[in-house]
C-alpha cells in the first residue's frame, strides 16, 4: 500500500465533488485513501486517477451491513496500525418547500446525511482509536458540515437540518471521545464549485407549480446557479481537511467560504432581519 508515509484515511463519498478534491490533496501530502464510492465504475476512477495511493471501498452509508463489512477490510488491510482519520462527506441535497414535501424524501435525507453519518462512526471510530486499551496516537474524525448548518434557506428544510444535525452529532460525539483522545472537528464549506449545482438546474419543480412557492422556488434555482458558478475550488476543502486532521491544535469548526462577508452577517444580525431580507430576495414578502 503506497501513499501511507503519514497514514491511512477513510473518506466517504469520495467519487466526486468534496470527497474527490480531499483524496485529492491528501494523497498528494502522503496519505493513503479508502474512498467510499457506491458503483464500481466509480472504484475503477480512482485506482485510475490515484494508482496504489487510494484503495476503494463500495458501499451505500445506510447499508451498515456493507459499512461494517468495509470498516473488516480496512482492518485487515492496516495490520495494526491505526487510522489517522474519517472523514464523513457522503451526502445528498433534498429540497422543496416542508408543507409539500413528500415524507420518503424528508426520510432519504435523514437517512443519508444523518444515520450514514453514524453508521460510518461506530464502524471506523474503533480504528481511529476509539477503543481500549488505547495504542498508538489516535487519530481524528472531521465531519463536513455546511454553512446551511447555521443559517437555513427557506424551500433546504432537509439538507439544513441534517446539516444543524451534524453540529449538534459532533459536538456530542467530541465530548463522548474525550476519554480516548480522538478528535471530532467540523468543516462547513459555502458555496463550492462541484456537479452538485449542475443537479439544481435538473431539479423538477413542477409538483409545487399550483403552490403560493413556485415564483420563489424558481429565485432559489437561479440564485443556486449562480453562486455554485462562483463557489469555492473544491481544493480549497481538501484543504481545510487536512489541516483539520494534522494541525497540532485544530479548531472544533472550520467555515470555507467565498462569501464571508454574508456569513459574518448571518452571525452578526437578527434573526426577524435576516427573514426579511431572504423573504424579500425571494419574493416571499412584499
Amino acid at each position: 500500500m503506497s501513499g501511507q508515509g503519514k497514514g491511512s484515511v477513510v473518506v466517504t463519498g469520495a467519487s466526486t465533488g468534496i470527497g474527490w478534491a480531499v483524496t485529492q490533496v491528501l494523497t498528494q501530502r502522503g496519505f493513503h485513501v479508502f474512498g467510499s464510492v457506491r458503483k464500481a465504475a466509480d472504484a475503477e476512477r480512482l485506482t485510475a486517477a490515484f494508482g496504489a495511493a487510494v484503495t476503494p471501498l463500495v458501499f451505500d452509508v445506510t447499508d451498515e451491513a456493507a459499512v461494517r463489512a468495509a470498516a473488516r477490510t480496512v482492518e485487515a488491510t492496516l495490520d495494526g496500525r491505526p487510522l489517522a482519520g474519517l472523514v464523513n462527506n457522503a451526502g445528498i441535497a433534498v429540497a422543496g418547500p416542508l408543507l409539500h414535501l413528500p415524507v420518503d424524501e424528508w426520510r432519504k435525507q435523514l437517512e443519508v446525511n444523518l444515520t450514514g453519518v453514524v453508521i460510518t462512526t461506530q464502524a471506523f471510530a474503533p480504528l481511529v482509536g476509539a477503543r481500549k486499551p488505547a495504542g498508538d496516537k489516535p487519530g481524528r474524525i472531521v465531519n463536513i458540515g455546511s454553512v446551511g448548518g447555521r443559517n437555513a434557506n427557506p424551500f433546504m428544510a432537509p439538507y439544513c437540518a441534517t446539516k444543524f444535525g451534524l453540529e449538534g452529532l459532533s459536538e456530542s460525539l467530541r465530548r463522548e471521545l474525550l476519554p480516548f483522545g480522538v478528535d471530532v472537528i467540523v468543516v462547513a464549506p459555502g458555496a463550492v464549485a462541484t456537479p452538485i449545482w449542475d443537479k439544481a438546474d435538473e431539479t423538477d419543480t413542477s409538483a409545487y407549480a399550483d403552490t403560493v412557492y413556485a415564483p420563489a422556488l424558481d429565485r432559489l434555482r437561479a440564485y443556486m446557479l449562480s453562486i455554485g458558478k462562483n463557489g469555492l475550488p473544491p481544493e480549497r476543502i481538501g484543504e481545510a481537511v487536512h489541516t483539520a486532521l494534522t494541525t497540532p491544535k485544530p479548531k472544533v469548526r472550520y467555515t470555507i467560504t467565498p462569501q464571508p462577508m454574508q456569513m459574518l452577517m448571518a452571525d452578526v444580525l437578527p434573526k426577524r432581519t435576516l427573514d426579511r431580507i431572504v423573504g424579500k430576495r425571494l419574493g416571499l414578502l412584499p
